[in-house]
């Protein structure tokens, strides 16, 4: 009864430790490919009980985040973009695992939605 028992518990704390949410603050180095390669930094925040950030652009254009989430080990966000006389919204749907982050980019162009791969790596302190 006691194996049992200790068995039951181990994996409840194993079920429970991997429940935990990722924790995705810090600064990213992100790469992406849209026709062709592109980077991006991604800064997360904790602001309060919330996160907040920016994403600054190969062009050195800064994006402040709207909408971070965090559930589990998903981030999501959006960030708007200025391209000549056009303004896009940039959706993200990011798995963070550790100092990695990979996902999903989509933007609506109006006439069709475009998505693109995403990914990269934490900066170390």
């Amino acid at each position: 009864m006691k194996a049992i028992l200790t068995v039951v518990l181990v994996l409840g704390l194993c079920g429970y430790a991997g429940a935990a949410d990722a924790d995705p603050v810090g600064t990213w180095k992100l790469e992406y490919d849209i026709g062709q390669k592109r980077e991006a930094t991604l800064v997360i925040k904790k602001d309060g009980d919330k996160l907040a950030g920016t994403m600054t652009f190969q062009d050195k254009q800064e994006a402040k985040l709207k909408d971070v989430t965090l559930k589990g080990n998903e981030l999501t966000f959006s960030a708007e973009r200025e391209l000549k006389d056009m303004k896009l919204t940039i959706n993200y749907k990011l798995k963070v695992d550790g100092d990695k982050m990979q996902g999903k980019g989509e933007v609506d162009l109006g006439s069709e939605k475009k998505d693109f791969d995403i990914g990269g790596t934490r900066e170390k302190k």
